[in-house]
């Protein structure tokens, strides 16, 4: 069956289409300074007026930075070093608070340039966004602009000065003598703008189009599978992934492609996905097995219900709601959603890999799952994960070492859930030239219950549309569901 390329609006018509989704924000929850409701947000949203802000006053609303742990963390990492690869609609690598942080970059889509950094599709600032929150360092630019403002202020105001005649006359008092601003000395960031998590870290800018209407052809699919590959190829430390599914399963080219990034010792993260815009449970590539899966809080530290979702992959939960960050142009907007939790967190993998360089990507998952604040029920449950982020203590805490991925393996999953064609196939190994083998056929769905959902008070009213890819994988969603139930049991990792 041909990929078929909705736009759904309802939640319900959300749920009957699957594939990989660009995740939209819960309705209401995007906004823009100086705007005053035009319409041309991504998915047809409209935009809420905002008082008009300057930029260190965004800054003042990063409130992730002081109650999660990430400034006392930068006492000790700010990701020097570390490559994180951002698969999304591109990063606008010129905006002020990105200049510098984007060493490298593809577009896979056959819609943006070659370097991944013209945002492309509906949804076209998703990348630049997710991207400030991860790695910006912030600028200078409101703060230059204050000092030239004192100094032409106090060139124009004349002072009195005393001829020989003993006659008075006015000259310009001398010029204000400010000093330039300066990065902090501790993070490299600027005063002024959106700074990331991991100010330090560099990013790979992997561009995707996964709109109604690809001018350039490749499918969704093709397109994740080979920005995947390539970011692993291209030295990426960490990927984030702030995109999402209504189903499961994945097609076979994401077995390979992930455990490519598993075999090179590459973290995996990705968004949950938002209640709000048809999600309701989370869905591939966040329930593939390695991949630590991001789950959203409210400003309050409890679970979001428009802002996240739940299901047995989650593994962390970090804010999503309000969020501000980075948009092409310059400017800057408050957002929501699991799209900006996602990239907290694989910025805090990258604190933690560049403090420890020799630290191997399973061990990484853990310090975060094992020093989160447990949140919920006692223990892991399907809405805050293992709990919710601490960044000083995933940096800096005593940590035991265990010996496979806390949310399990690819390899695992294929050698499990991928049968063989013919009697006596090799199970997937990494071949000679380092590339992963190529995975063998899925076998009959297993039979097991999904955690589900509670149907939301108003869901449809207000709800963002969707951008929803139909995939036409013939692969049951429920048996890549019930695969990772059966490794979720077989494990159980130090606390």
């Amino acid at each position: 069956m041909p990929l078929a390329t909705v736009l759904t609006v309802p939640v319900l018509t959300a749920a009957l289409v699957a594939g990989p989704v660009l995740l939209p924000p819960p309705a209401g929850s995007w906004t823009e300074s100086g705007k005053s409701g035009a319409s041309g947000a991504p998915g047809g949203a409209s935009w809420s007026a905002l008082p008009a802000a300057s930029a260190d006053e965004w800054r003042d609303r990063q409130y992730w930075l002081d109650e999660y742990g990430f400034r006392d963390a930068w006492g000790t990492s700010q990701g020097e070093g570390v490559t994180v690869a951002v698969i999304d609609t591109g990063i606008d690598a010129d905006h002020p608070d990105l200049k510098g942080q984007v060493v490298g970059g593809i577009d896979v889509s056959g819609a943006g340039n070659d370097s991944g950094t013209e945002p492309v599709g509906e949804m076209a600032e998703h990348g630049t966004l997710v991207a400030s929150v991860l790695a910006g360092r912030g600028n200078n630019d409101a703060a230059l602009r204050r000092a030239e403002e004192e100094r032409r202020s106090a060139k124009a105001t004349p002072t009195p000065s005393t001829l020989p005649s003993g006659e008075t006359t006015s000259s310009p008092s001398p010029s204000v003598t400010s000093s330039t601003p300066t990065p902090d000395g501790a993070t490299g960031a600027w005063p002024d703008g959106i700074v990331g998590v991991a100010p330090r870290a560099e990013l790979l800018s992997i561009s995707v189009h996964l709109g109604a209407s690809n001018p350039g052809g490749p499918s969704p699919e093709d397109q994740i599978a080979e920005a995947v590959t390539w970011a692993v190829d291209h030295g990426a430390d960490v990927i984030n992934m702030s995109l999402g599914s209504t189903r499961q399963d994945w097609p076979e080219s994401w077995d390979r492609a992930f455990l490519h990034a598993e075999q090179n010792d590459v973290v995996v993260v990705a968004a949950a996905g938002n209640r709000a815009s048809g999600t309701l449970t989370a869905g591939a590539p966040a329930t593939i097995p390695g991949v630590l899966t991001v789950a959203g809080l409210n400003p309050d530290g409890t679970a979001s219900w428009d802002s996240s979702t739940e299901g047995i992959s989650i593994g962390v939960a970090a804010p999503a709601e309000p969020l501000v960050g980075a948009v092409p142009g310059g400017d800057r907007k408050e957002w929501a959603g699991t799209s900006g939790a996602a990239p907290l967190v694989a910025g805090l993998a990258a604190l933690i890999r560049s403090e420890y360089p020799e630290m191997p990507a399973h061990q990484v998952i853990h310090r975060i799952l094992a020093t989160a604040e447990d949140a919920g029920v006692p223990g892991e449950d399907p809405v805050y994960g293992h709990g919710i982020i601490d960044a000083a203590a995933a940096v800096t805490a005593d940590v035991g070492a265990v010996d496979r991925n806390p949310m399990d393996t690819i390899a695992d999953w294929i050698r499990v859930h991928r049968r063989a064609e013919s009697s006596g196939a090799p199970t997937p190994t990494a071949s000679p030239s380092g590339e992963p083998a190529e995975p063998t056929s899925a076998p009959d769905p297993l039979s097991t219950e999904l955690p589900q959902a509670t149907a939301p008070a108003d869901p449809a009213p207000g709800l963002q549309p969707a951008l929803v890819i139909g995939t036409g994988l013939v692969v049951a969603g429920l048996a890549a569901t019930a695969v990772v139930l059966y490794l979720r049991q077989r494990r159980s990792p130090e606390r």
